[in-house]
């Protein structure tokens, strides 16, 4: 049986802090099920891939955001789209260890696999 895979990809950040947080808990919860996860980090969510912004997002009731991205980076993969990080002039060496910048031919390779369930948050 193959694996599963889920690739989640977050368009949201501190302007919508709860889509944001909703994804980045599904995708820690996923990797902590043992499901093969890839996060997408589009948009303003791909903020929290530098060191020290998850520590400034806030959401009562929500788990802190840098526990989540340590859940996820402890069994799963993060990806910041190329064009975002761009726009934001996010580098390679700028962002978390383990982190990569990727585009959208890697997205839909990801995303089309065998056994992959997809979510847009």
């Amino acid at each position: 049986m193959a694996q599963k895979k889920l690739v989640i990809k977050v368009t949201a950040g501190s302007d919508a802090p709860e889509r944001c947080s909703q994804a980045f808990t599904v995708a820690a919860v996923a990797v902590a099920s043992g499901v093969e996860v890839s996060l997408w980090l589009t948009g303003e969510s791909s903020w929290f891939a530098l060191p020290g912004r998850a520590a400034e997002f806030e959401l009562p009731h929500a788990a802190p955001l840098p526990d989540l991205i340590d859940s996820i980076r402890s069994g799963g993969q993060i990806t910041v789209c190329t064009q975002c990080a761009a726009r934001r002039d996010i580098t390679e060496q700028d962002v978390l260890d383990g982190v990569r910048i990727a585009g959208a031919q890697l997205f839909v390779q990801e995303a089309m696999g065998d056994g992959v369930q997809a979510l847009v948050y």
